[in-house]
């Protein structure tokens, strides 16, 4: 039962806790505001993800915002199906420091 604990909380690199970017009208109207969202691996923590924004972007966040997106039942072109569910860091950062997303 240990082990199970131990492999859930162990990750390899930060490239596997940051999916991508999360590009939308909301994001990149607080992308102005110096906050930035990111989809994040189902097991990633804020330390972590702060741990890892470091490494890949080369900036210190000040605060991180972690929400998980639960999945939502739909209906389309006459058939049932679900939307993958997720998780979504905001990282915000101090004036002056910028993430360039591609």
């Amino acid at each position: 039962m240990a082990d199970k604990k131990l492999q859930q909380k162990t990750v390899s690199a930060p490239t596997d806790l940051i999916i991508r970017p999360r590009i939308t009208e909301k994001s990149t109207a607080l992308s102005e505001r110096n906050a930035y969202v990111f989809d994040v691996s189902q097991r990633a923590t804020k330390n972590e993800i702060k741990k890892a924004i470091v490494t890949l972007y080369k900036v210190t966040p000040l605060k991180i915002a972690v929400s998980v997106m639960r999945a939502k039942n739909v209906f389309k072109r006459g058939k049932k199906g679900k939307t993958a569910g997720g998780k979504k860091a905001v990282v915000y950062l101090k004036k002056g420091d910028k993430i360039t997303i591609m």
